[in-house]
């Protein structure tokens, strides 16, 4: 059969923000790395980066939920499949923001999709494990048919737990791809993805040889494994890797330096996945080291978009990859418009899955909820670009890659409007 475009159907339910697309019938316990979760600044600037995991640091107090916030059970919408949305509504630190943020944006996902079929079944976990695990069993003894959420890592494999023995899928929002199973699927931003892109990119564009500054976090480490991985694919010579402590690159850029300096470096890439508050440290050490980035391209990832990584002088002419900034734009936009708020840059998950529930429901009831249809591997195009779940819980995303240049990402290769199988 055709490949059917969910915009007719939003259509028809409504103004729909965003067509779903499918062929044939129809991430702190086990966190990756840290970044802003702050709201973007109202800037023509790119907006802070996606964090990969947020990370609240231990003891860093207990933030009250926002004016308003529901702290326990409510509801959004009245449609007759009933979809949990679980979140961590008063945990401790960002955590009741970052929730709330996410809340409103799947108000806004089901108040554009009007005469929605779904009813959100607002659960609060507490940042906690224990927490999910008994927002998922309230949801699900209350008629839930699809877990959305959790965010942090144990969390999604506490609801996991209890979705799985029910048969309920879930949806979360964690970016350790270590608790993906069948039936547990990552709508989140992969560091996996983001290494795979610009590795491609870099290649595709003659690169042969690349260097790595590697920080000694948990998303360095995972970076780094996925480097090796996809060098390997693609033909590229890792000439050198050096790892060092966040904020401490100087005695590691050192030791690279005979292979990334001077005249006749023996690298044509420096591949660093770090973030805004490590890089700036990293890029002052690179010029006592002979590094000339034009002859040796900087390479980085999504937590590279933001704007204190873009006016860094080392990196200007550096490649990275990220979803499409104009999504999220235009999604921020409206959700200024109804909140009087700027969004966390999470909140386009918490959009994305609740509009693809209410979608599915719209066209197939609870069955539009089964593993098949979650991974048909046309995947579907949310506000973040085209995407699809994986048989093995993780996903695939249609990333750009982007350039800095004069303290500005400008894309020079954009996102594919489709994902092929095996990509």
């Amino acid at each position: 059969m055709a490949r059917v475009s969910f915009a007719a159907a939003g259509a028809l339910a409504g103004r729909a923000a965003w067509a779903i697309v499918l062929a044939g019938s129809l991430a702190l316990s086990g966190c990756i790395g840290s970044g802003s979760l702050l709201p973007p600044r109202k800037t023509s600037q790119p907006r802070p980066a996606v964090p990969v995991e947020p990370a609240y640091a231990a003891g860093a107090g207990v933030a009250e939920a926002p004016s308003g916030s529901p702290g326990g059970s409510t509801t959004i919408g009245s449609g007759p499949v009933k979809v949990a949305l679980i979140l961590p509504m008063t945990a401790p630190g960002q955590g009741a923001m970052v929730a709330q943020s996410m809340r409103n944006a799947a108000e806004l996902a089901l108040g554009e999709f009007q005469g929605s079929d779904i009813t959100l079944l607002v659960k609060d976990d507490r940042g906690t494990p224990e927490g999910a695990q008994a927002a998922a069993q309230q949801a699900l003894a209350e008629g839930a048919e699809l877990v959305i959420g959790p965010l942090f890592a144990g969390s999604v494999q506490a609801a996991g737990q209890v979705a799985r023995e029910r048969g309920r899928p879930v949806i979360g929002f964690s970016t350790d791809a270590s608790v993906a199973t069948r039936g547990v699927y990552l709508l989140s931003f992969l560091v996996q993805e983001e290494v795979d892109r610009i590795v491609s990119f870099a290649a595709a564009q003659g690169r042969r040889s690349i260097a790595a500054l590697i920080p000694e976090t948990q998303y360095g480490r995972v970076a780094e494994v996925r480097l090796h991985q996809i060098a390997a694919r693609q033909g590229i010579r890792i000439a050198a890797i050096e790892r060092y402590q966040p904020g401490q690159p100087q005695a590691a850029v050192q030791r690279l330096a005979p292979v990334i300096g001077g005249s006749a470096p023996q690298a044509d890439a420096l591949f660093i996945p770090d973030s805004g508050d490590g890089l700036p440290a990293v890029a002052q050490a690179l010029p006592m080291a002979g590094y000339d980035r034009l002859r040796v391209k900087p390479l980085g990832t999504g937590i590279w978009n933001e704007p204190r990584v873009l006016a860094l002088p080392a990196l200007q002419g550096g490649w990275f990859a990220a979803p499409d900034n104009r999504g999220f734009d235009a999604f921020a936009e409206r959700y200024r418009a109804r909140f009087n708020s700027d969004p966390i840059r999470l909140a386009t998950l918490s959009y994305d899955a609740v509009t693809l529930a209410a979608a599915l429901a719209r066209m197939q009831g609870v069955q539009g909820f089964s593993d098949a249809t979650l991974t048909n591997p046309a995947g579907f195009a949310g506000a973040d670009g085209v995407f699809r779940f994986n048989p093995d819980g993780t996903n695939s995303r249609a990333l750009t890659v982007q350039e800095i240049r004069g303290g500005a990402a400008v894309a020079i290769s954009g996102a594919p409007r489709t994902l092929v199988t095996g990509n």
